[in-house]
């Protein structure tokens, strides 16, 4: 079965100002969005899913979905505040969704097989697109009892802001399958030159320069969706009720790798990864597009 792109594009946008998937980064008005839905055509993708807040769902299909309907096939879900495993409700007070895994979970509906995970402000880079699709062709099914999953890893170093902070899943290997990830919050680069973040045990602590990083480019089977349900279940239950708390995709991998109920291929890319956290990174990005275009690595405008 082909796989299907998974898009998160339900941020908030607290930290940039407005809604980051909808910005225009190319010189004929792309966002980053529009190159990563073409890295993906080209890399043989079919289905495209948009995960999206219901208030600006008109404005996201005709602004950028739009733009893709004649090229690949699409579909919507909204991740709503509400939408949570039978006998959770929303604790009075809370605002924001509950992380990734509740956006992700939000498609189980929508997904029928494989799936690819990025993130809609993220340029991930054609190498890396290729290399999840080239996983799907030949990944081993899970008749070993092993969920077979995948994660497309960057260096810590080049997926910093100049801005401001970052969160980032850490990443362990052996053998290039992942041994273990932390989600490390408020990641940046010191006067000295090196790099600190917060781990989950809320200690600030050194980052290796070389250190690979989630960048939220996962690579998964269907059944992922059961398993979210019964981590997410589990978090509710000790989390549900904290205002700021939220459930993390590489906290899950982690949890299911050491109860050795899964393995996830490390696919370490070529490929530049940039991002949009802080309006200050804009200029950056749109620099580094045109670099891409002018070394041929696209059209301008994309076909």
């Amino acid at each position: 079965m082909e796989p299907t792109l998974l898009v998160l594009a339900a941020g908030m946008g607290s930290r940039y100002g407005g809604l980051k998937q909808m910005d225009p980064m190319g010189p004929n008005g792309e966002t980053v969005l529009d190159y990563s839905v073409y890295d993906a055509i080209r890399a043989g993708f079919k289905r495209v899913v948009f995960i999206i807040r219901e208030d600006f769902a008109e404005a996201f299909r005709e602004g950028v979905g739009a733009r893709f309907e004649n090229k690949i096939e699409v579909d919507y879900v909204f991740q709503q505040l509400d939408d949570l495993p039978e006998g959770f409700g929303i604790p009075g007070g809370r605002e924001k969704p509950w992380g990734t895994t509740h956006a992700v979970r939000a498609a189980r509906h929508a997904v029928a097989g494989p799936f690819a995970v990025i993130n809609a402000d993220d340029f991930y880079g054609a190498d890396a697109y290729q290399r999840i699709a080239d996983y799907f062709q030949q990944a081993a099914d899970s008749s070993d009892g092993l969920s077979h999953y995948a994660m497309v890893g960057y260096h810590i170093s080049k997926t910093l802001s100049d801005h401001g902070n970052v969160n980032r899943g850490i990443c362990s290997d052996k053998d290039g399958f992942l041994t273990d990830v932390e989600e490390v919050t408020e990641i940046k680069r010191e006067a000295d030159g090196s790099i600190y973040g917060i781990g989950l045990d809320g200690e600030r602590r050194q980052v290796a320069e070389n250190a690979i990083a989630s960048m939220n480019f996962w690579g998964f089977g269907h059944e992922f969706f059961a398993q979210i349900e019964e981590h997410f279940t589990a978090f509710l239950k000790a989390h549900g009720n904290e205002m700021k708390s939220e459930c993390y995709i590489p906290t899950l991998v982690d949890e299911l790798i050491r109860e050795s109920k899964a393995d996830c291929k490390v696919l370490e890319t070529s490929s530049s990864w940039f991002g949009v956290t802080y309006p200050d990174d804009k200029p950056f990005v749109v620099e580094n597009i045109q670099k891409l275009i002018d070394a041929g690595d696209y059209p301008s405008p994309l076909d």
